[in-house]
């Protein structure tokens, strides 16, 4: 019973891989705050972060992007970050979020090409909008913890710590992409100002053209009522 109820998770897991990456970021919102404050919590981080790197170069696989592009910039992310995490070395650190912040956009782009590609909205489509939008979060993040390691003090909050934590820049990152604003991390240096005002549009281009379509196709399929 348990070996068939297993395989009927991976089929479904094939079929609906956005599902479950939108379930692993998830996941790991919960996660992270207690992988910071562990003894291992950065290896336990860059564990995680190779799992989440490959299932997006898995979702890119099932749309129309090109897989190996994705691989170009997946493999590279995991070797800089393994290597940073051992030497310390920031500017490792600096090239490896780099490249995840750019496999992240190009997933996020993928899954958008592939949610436009036709007029139908299936169940993996509606799962894939859930997942470009981490997705999108999870890449300015990086790109805003690249900023404060080119431009130190390019983020400020209540503590005094010169380097804001990564919860505190995905926190950022998800509350600038849905318009909420919500967030006590200030960017103060220009090139930080700048990233943030790329997400603010991205997050509202997001929502008035893939989203706002999505639900109208939806809607397009819905029979009338009395029918």
């Amino acid at each position: 019973m348990r070996l068939f109820q297993g395989l009927r998770w991976l089929v479904t897991a094939r079929r609906h891989p956005s599902a479950l990456l939108l379930a692993v970021q998830l996941l790991g919102i919960l996660l992270y705050p207690t992988m910071e404050q562990a003894p291992g919590g950065r290896a336990l981080f860059g564990a995680f972060g190779i799992v989440v790197l490959l299932l997006a170069v898995w979702v890119v696989k099932r749309s129309p992007a090109l897989g190996w592009v994705a691989w170009c910039l997946a493999m590279p992310a995991v070797l800089l970050s393994v290597l940073a995490a051992v030497s310390g070395q920031l500017v490792l650190a600096a090239l490896s979020q780099a490249l995840e912040s750019l496999l992240y956009f190009y997933a996020a782009g993928a899954l958008t090409a592939y949610m436009l590609e036709d007029h139908e909205v299936t169940r993996d489509e509606l799962f894939a909008a859930g997942a470009t939008f981490t997705l999108l979060a999870w890449a300015f993040a990086f790109a805003f913890s690249v900023c404060q390691i080119v431009y130190p003090g390019s983020f400020v909050a209540a503590t005094e710590t010169l380097q804001r934590t990564w919860m505190e820049l995905l926190y950022l990152s998800f509350s600038l992409l849905s318009g909420v604003g919500l967030s006590d991390v200030v960017p103060v240096r220009p090139h930080a100002r700048a990233l943030v005002m790329i997400e603010q549009f991205a997050g509202v281009m997001y929502l008035a053209l893939v989203v706002s379509r999505l639900i109208g196709l939806a809607n397009l399929r819905r029979p009338p009522r009395g029918r």
